[in-house]
């Protein structure tokens, strides 16, 4: 049975307003659900991404050379990788592999709160990160006294609790909703924006407090991430050797990089949630899945590619 089917059986057997007991997944459109050309390539993504952020992990905490603040941040980043997409994991591998395409309600709340809070996570991490390579490079002399270990795990602490505050009342406001109308959702996983646009009732609340957390964690992690860069950038300029300008930007590529994949494909999405309604369905399902699988399996490579002892970790393993 295809998720439209089984749309038009649940509202065909009650057409009143009502708490939904399921939601209905979709793959990707235009191709059948149980595809095996594209579950193994999927299959392969999550095994790349537990590998590259496991072995991160493990070779930080192995090696004392890494026992940096940049490497207990990256420490950070990668375990917020890990649950964002261990938090996609279950319903994706579900769709592609079984045909499983309905999800509880309250499975559906759960999996959408946890990718929104590691998302919220991962974008304070990028903040901390930006602030770290800021420090050193415009302090580099009080960069240990300033970014001690204690500071460090106080900032993580900081983030995470951010992170799972700020998504909690959005997760509280939706399950006071009702449903009626149809089940079926656009991707396969539950994101706010596409379970809020099902509801029958008034979302005004729902909408502007999820504006609000998104303007609060991303909104604001972009500009201070914007401003460290700015005074690094000035920094660059009042460096007259060539040699050291070089130095200390090649210290800020993989951080850069792992900005623009986490921020490009989010901001992406988000424009095309407000503005491309009149885009195919392909396109939102495509655009959300980059959001959710590409930086958790970039991340690693962009930092191997720059530290030779996770580089070469990571090449033992593959």
């Amino acid at each position: 049975a295809t998720p439209e089917s089984l749309v038009h059986e649940m509202s065909a057997a009650n057409n009143t307003v009502f708490s939904p007991l399921t939601f209905i997944l979709t793959g990707i459109p235009g191709l059948p659900m149980s595809n095996y050309w594209i579950a193994f390539p999927l299959s392969s993504l999550y095994l790349l991404m537990l590998l590259g952020n496991c072995t991160l992990l493990w070779t930080i905490k192995t090696d004392c050379s890494l026992h940096t603040p940049m490497y207990y941040l990256l420490s950070m980043l990668a375990v917020a990788d890990l649950g964002l997409s261990v938090s996609t994991l279950p319903s994706m591998m579900g769709i592609f592999w079984i045909e499983s395409t309905s999800l509880h309600f309250d499975a559906c709340i759960v999996q959408m709160y946890f990718i929104h809070s590691f998302s919220a996570i991962e974008s304070g991490v990028l903040v901390a990160m930006a602030l770290d390579r800021f420090v050193a490079i415009c302090y580099p002399l009080q960069y240990a006294s300033i970014l001690t270990g204690s500071l460090i795990m106080k900032a993580g602490g900081v983030i995470f609790v951010r992170g799972v505050c700020v998504v909690l009342p959005v997760a509280v406001l939706i399950k006071k909703l009702p449903f009626c109308r149809s089940m079926l959702l656009s991707h396969s996983f539950c994101l706010h924006q596409d379970m809020l646009r099902l509801a029958c009732g008034d979302v005004r609340v729902n909408s502007v407090y999820g504006l609000t957390a998104v303007i609060l964690t991303k909104g604001l992690d972009s500009v201070v991430i914007l401003l460290s860069y700015m005074m690094i950038v000035r920094a660059f300029m009042s460096t007259i050797s060539y040699e050291s300008r070089a130095k200390a930007f090649s210290t800020c590529i993989s951080h850069l990089c792992a900005v623009l994949v986490f921020y490009i494909p989010l901001i992406s999405l988000s424009i095309i949630h407000r503005f491309g309604k009149h885009l195919p369905a392909l396109t939102h399902t495509l655009m959300a899945d980059a959001y959710l699988l590409v930086p958790p399996v970039l991340n690693p490579l962009v930092y191997s590619w720059k530290t030779k002892q996770i580089r070469r970790r990571i090449l033992t393993l593959l």
